[in-house]
């Protein structure tokens, strides 16, 4: 067997003349917190919809505990244990935290027409499987928009695990939290790995990223610019790779060049100003004579 769950081998992915991704090769391990960079228009979601059975690689392979595979639903991707959990959480506001906790795999007595919705058991399973993410659930009961953003990530990564997810794919979890909900999601996230589970985190946020990665993979514009080990670089050369050091130099070049150019028309506005001034004092005194 493998020592990657999943494997990405010179992975690309066309749409009509727009080529999306071009050549990735990515490796992903149980245990790990893998993170995916990249600045807006990378790639990323592309990669994730691919590694979620969304879209079918053009060319290349993708392997699955070694083997080769051809997702064609993302309920496939499920069902091997992938699980994604997207910006929007596929969560409904007016519906209790139990509900959204067994939304599509409903714990169900009974038998035949007489099949019914088991609410205590499942109150007790949700609160059960919150807790183990360190998040305490006042009332199962409750509609789920009465939770903070941050709970309702954990709420959503929570019922992944409980599900027997495999690989964990987090689409920017911490995109629009703030500092204290962002750190939960993050703790979070440890927890998942320390379960032996493989996390891959989607983020354009190396603050957020660094502390809980162990290993890196930079995108730009669809392409691949290495996999690296937390070991081996810093969180400064991350995010000049990401932002593309030879963009930021030409930028401080530019910008240095346009505060040169502004010193120069200030210093001979001024100058003017000095002569005008000067000619000024000059009649006033022929006047005064």
């Amino acid at each position: 067997m493998s020592e990657f769950i999943i494997e990405l081998k010179n992975v690309s992915r066309y749409f009509g003349s727009v080529i999306a991704l071009q050549d990735i090769n990515m490796q992903v391990k149980l245990g790990e917190v893998h993170c995916l960079l990249g600045d807006n228009g990378a790639g990323k979601s592309t990669l994730i919809k691919t590694l979620a059975g969304v879209h079918k690689p053009s060319e290349g392979e993708f392997l699955y505990e070694g083997k080769p595979m051809t997702l064609t639903s993302p309920r496939q991707a499920l069902d091997l244990g992938i699980a994604t959990v997207y910006q929007d959480l596929a969560l409904v506001s007016l519906m209790s935290v139990t509900r959204n906790f067994f939304m599509g795999r409903e714990l169900t007595k009974g038998w035949g027409p007489f099949k019914y919705f088991d609410t205590q058991t499942a109150n007790k399973i949700a609160v059960a499987g919150l807790a183990e993410m360190g998040i305490e659930v006042r009332d199962p009961e409750q509609a789920i928009g009465t939770m903070s953003g941050g709970e309702r990530q954990c709420l959503a990564i929570a019922r992944a695990i409980h599900f027997g997810a495999k690989v964990l794919i987090l689409d920017e979890p911490t995109a629009a939290l703030g500092v204290k909900q962002s750190a939960n999601v993050l703790k979070v996230v440890a927890k998942a790995k320390a379960r032996g589970l493989a996390v891959i985190l989607i983020t354009h946020n190396v603050h957020h990223a660094y502390p809980v990665a162990d290993r890196f993979t930079l995108l730009n514009r669809g392409q691949s610019l290495g996999t690296f080990l937390k070991a081996d670089v810093t969180r400064e050369e991350v995010l000049e790779m990401m932002a593309g050091g030879q963009e930021l130099a030409d930028l401080e070049s530019e910008l240095a060049e346009f505060q040169r150019a502004d010193s120069a028309d200030n210093d001979g506005g001024n100058h003017a100003l000095d002569a005008g001034q000067a000619a000024t004092n000059s009649m006033q005194k022929a006047a005064n004579g």
